[in-house]
């Protein structure tokens, strides 16, 4: 014999398939904005009520921000603002759930004419808390006094819980899509930074020339660029753009494009004065607040036997020159902070056997696990250690002593260093002229 469901049987069978359906949007994947508006609708539905709104805390103003209203004006939701002082706030933040049997009347509605031409007269109020930390509050509206008895209570209760796990998953949830977002963000910043860096170093006879770079993370700042000008001249510059992610990458993309512009077709034309002033410029026409960029620029000529050059707020180029260490220091400020800026050059001779060496600060400031950094003294006396005959072997003779300092403790910035030897006899091969990328 079938048996036939009364009326209240039916409607809760029905609450029931509404509280199941807010439990869905706990497990789910869903962005904030959607669940809240799903849970507004589906509390009038499980309580039976006519309206509904969901305000979430603004832990530093101490503002309950409206996020999502069903079955209220666009009117009364612009009421506005509510903070966590709100006596009725207040108290559903200690646990309680708060009745207001009728607001026209009641002391404590703060805006009671909006109340009444939106025609509510009874409000039940609790408190949205996850651990411990209240997240908001869900209010429950109806047009008639008295509204709200015990069971009410205990079903907002409930979807109030199911509320606060559903916004804090939510939230989890867009948290994950942003790590995603920036991780392909750096990714992409990657790919454009190692497209410019060189993969090989120019081969020119009386020059033997080398270079470095090892990324700390997916994206750095470093950046170092040669440009050969004939078969008696070399550009080198080296540099670090001073920004985070794909903006950082697109800078040094269009300082590299605007180094090799510049210093391409401006020698001949413009002194490395002027094509340092024109740098300058651009970088303070792109760089926005708190970003700029530091340069060592330097033009060797075998013919000549001279090395002109500028430090625009980088490491000072090194000079090694038999026993002495000399601190190629002229210049002027970093790029991108001062459009006026001057900056000055300087041209010194250029010896059989001289050792040119560039750096970034990441060389020097690699640390141990004691926190203590590589430092210019020790950089200093690892240069005076290590053998000349090739820049190949000095290069990684001197990455090695770092690393028996720094051990395996994790590093935070990139490390670039360019080497170039000067030598007469020396004719290059194409395996002399690789620029590796990788470890030490």
């Amino acid at each position: 014999m079938d048996t036939v469901m009364t009326e209240s049987e039916k409607q809760q069978i029905q609450r029931e398939e509404e509280i199941y359906q807010i439990s869905t949007l706990v497990a789910g994947n869903f962005r904030l904005q959607e669940v809240l508006d799903r849970l507004a609708e589906a509390a009038v539905r499980v309580t039976n009520t006519t309206a509904c709104s969901i305000r979430l805390l603004d832990e530093e103003t101490g503002d309950l921000r409206m996020r999502s209203t069903y079955g209220l004006s666009e009117a009364y939701r612009n009421k506005g603002p509510v903070t966590k002082d709100d006596p009725v706030v207040k108290e559903a933040f200690e646990g309680k759930a708060v009745v207001l049997d009728d607001m026209r009347v009641d002391s404590r509605v703060q805006y009671r004419e909006a109340t009444i031409r939106e025609g509510l007269i009874s409000q039940l109020t609790v408190a949205m808390i996850f651990r411990d930390k209240p997240l908001g509050v869900l209010r429950l509206y109806s047009p008639e006094p008295n509204r709200f008895d015990e069971n009410a209570i205990r079903l907002a209760r409930l979807v109030a819980t199911q509320c606060a796990v559903a916004i804090t998953n939510a939230r989890l949830y867009a948290e994950a899509l942003e790590g995603a977002r920036m991780a392909e963000q750096m990714r992409l910043a990657a790919v454009i930074q190692r497209r410019m860096i060189p993969e090989k170093a120019p081969c020119m006879k009386g020059l033997d020339i080398q270079a470095r770079y090892q990324p700390c993370y997916e994206i750095g700042g470093d950046l170092y660029d040669f440009l050969q000008l004939d078969n008696h001249t070399l550009i080198v510059g080296i540099a670090d753009v001073i920004g985070k992610g794909v903006p950082a990458a697109i800078m040094m993309s269009m300082f590299r494009g605007t180094l090799r512009a510049y210093a391409d077709g401006g020698y001949g034309r413009h002194s490395m004065q002027e094509v340092i002033a024109r740098l300058n410029r651009v970088a303070c026409r792109e760089c926005r607040d708190g970003e700029f960029i530091t340069l060592f620029m330097a033009r060797i000529d075998t013919k000549e036997n001279t090395l002109t050059y500028c430090n625009c707020g980088h490491e000072p180029g090194l000079l090694r020159r038999g026993k002495e260490l000399i601190e190629l220091e002229q210049g002027g400020l970093v790029l991108g902070v001062w459009p006026d800026a001057e900056y000055s050059i300087q041209t010194i001779p250029l010896r059989q056997n001289d050792l040119l060496v560039l750096y970034t600060d990441g060389l020097i400031d690699a640390m141990n696990f004691e926190g203590e950094s590589w430092g210019k003294e020790r950089f200093f006396e690892a240069i005076g250690k290590t053998c000349t005959h090739s820049s190949e072997a000095f290069i990684r003779s001197l990455l090695t002593l770092r690393r028996r300092f720094v051990g395996l403790a994790s590093q935070t910035d990139d490390t670039s260093i360019v080497v170039i030897r000067r030598d007469d006899k020396y004719v290059p091969t194409p395996s002399d002229c690789d620029c590796p990328k990788g470890a030490e």
